[in-house]
């Protein structure tokens, strides 16, 4: 029982930590006195769970506690009589609605990511503060993906979480009129958390594996919302387009299998179908964004379901639009492995040459791609120190065994 009751509140603080955060941040107007608040009753069903008994509904136990928690707070601040009373009548409200049959209180994760790419703030702090408060992605692991120390992200994401609360920024979705510099933010928050779950290649069963399908889960929401906004149906049928190969990025005993090996058969025709609808529709705004170049060029990937084939012209070329949008670390390494095939090895190798050493220094999908690029080449001795280089920065196990394979193949014994 204590075993279970332990799994089983790491499960609802999982699932529902953004949902809570959000819903409480937005009554509370204080987004670190709302995750100190959720914590403490995480902490509270850690501790009495296993004494008496998981909870029929843990999400509404959990907001009931941590709502208990914050009007502590409220009664030993020294908050305004009038918002105090407004904050206990919203929490109120709370608790009834989790008593309700239909146990539901509303969703405000999408609010909490406006308040997170709000002007006031920091640019830099947008994605990560949006990570961590909506999606419950630790600060270590946020700091590892923006290439910096744990210590310099905890420090900026407390500092934008003071700015939120001192500035009274509102919960609300803005009006249109500012919509598009706040929207931008969002979108590469959403994708953002879709990378890291998907970097999560070794099938975890736990808050990385889970981080796609919120990430979609926001991506749609949005896209419910702003229906008028083409980036967001691109958002979302670039993370389709890729979620659709799910199933295909490891073998039956669990190895990392590549793009160009996977069998295409496994890829989900009816999320490639939304995907290539949603693209569509994207396109008949005539407003053409980096998020539908990227989900164009994942639609070329696609149609080699379809065709046999992938069409290595149209990719060069999306790639080139690609960098006149936006032409990121992540992108630029990628349009050299595309160009790498159109034009030769030397030609994509050329194009990672010109890379800035501090941005890939750290990076593994730059040595991974070097490595090949100088195998291709004829250069094995490069390509083995680029693909150790690769094995070193592989956070993850599949990801590394397959290196490690791509490596022998080239060692001298192997040649």
């Amino acid at each position: 029982m204590t075993l279970d009751a332990r799994r089983a509140a790491e499960q609802a603080a999982r699932q529902s930590y953004g949902k809570l955060v959000a819903f409480l941040a937005a009554r509370f107007r204080d987004v670190p006195a709302a995750e100190d608040a959720l914590s403490d009753a995480i902490a509270a069903a850690l501790s009495t769970w296993p004494e008496r008994g998981i909870p029929d509904n843990p999400e509404a136990w959990l907001l009931v506690v941590a709502k208990r928690n914050l009007l502590r707070r409220v009664r030993h601040e020294n908050v305004r009589v009038g918002a105090r009373d407004r904050i206990m009548m919203a929490f109120e409200e709370a608790e009834e609605r989790m008593n309700a049959d239909n146990s539901t209180f509303p969703d405000e994760r999408l609010k909490l990511l406006f308040v997170c790419a709000h002007p006031a703030l920091d640019r830099s702090a947008h994605t990560p503060l949006m990570l961590q408060s909506v999606l419950a992605v630790d600060a270590a692991t946020i700091a590892k993906a923006f290439l910096v120390s744990p210590q310099a992200m905890s420090q900026r994401l407390v500092r934008a979480k003071i700015k939120i609360r001192d500035a009274h920024i509102p919960f609300i979705v803005p009006e249109r009129s500012v919509l598009p510099d706040r929207l931008e933010s969002v979108l590469s928050a959403i994708y953002a958390a879709y990378g890291l779950g998907w970097d999560g290649v070794d099938g975890e069963i736990g808050k990385q594996g889970s981080l796609a399908e919120e990430a979609i889960w926001l991506g749609r929401t949005l896209l419910a919302t702003l229906p008028q906004e083409p980036e967001a149906a691109g958002l979302l049928s670039l993370m389709l387009y890729s979620q659709s190969r799910r199933e295909a990025r490891r073998d039956a005993d669990g190895r990392y299998v590549s793009l160009d090996q996977q069998e295409m058969a496994l890829w989900d025709a009816e999320m490639i179908a939304e995907a290539d609808n949603l693209l569509r529709k994207a396109g008949a705004f005539g407003r053409f964004g980096p998020f539908q170049c990227q989900a164009a060029i994942q639609s070329v990937h696609a149609d080699r379901r379809r065709s046999g084939a992938t069409d290595w012209q149209a990719l060069a070329k999306l790639y080139e639009a690609l960098m006149m949008m936006e032409p990121t670390t992540g992108a630029r390494i990628s349009q050299a492995a595309v160009i790498g095939k159109v034009r030769g090895a030397s030609a994509g190798l050329d194009l990672l040459d010109r890379m800035a050493e501090r941005d890939i220094a750290s990076y593994q999908p730059y040595w991974a791609v070097r490595a090949h690029l100088l195998a291709e080449s004829g250069d094995m001795e490069k390509a083995a120190s680029a693909y150790r280089s690769a094995i070193g920065l592989s956070s993850s196990e599949a990801v590394r065994q397959f290196l490690l394979q791509r490596l022998e193949a080239i060692s001298p014994r192997n040649g």
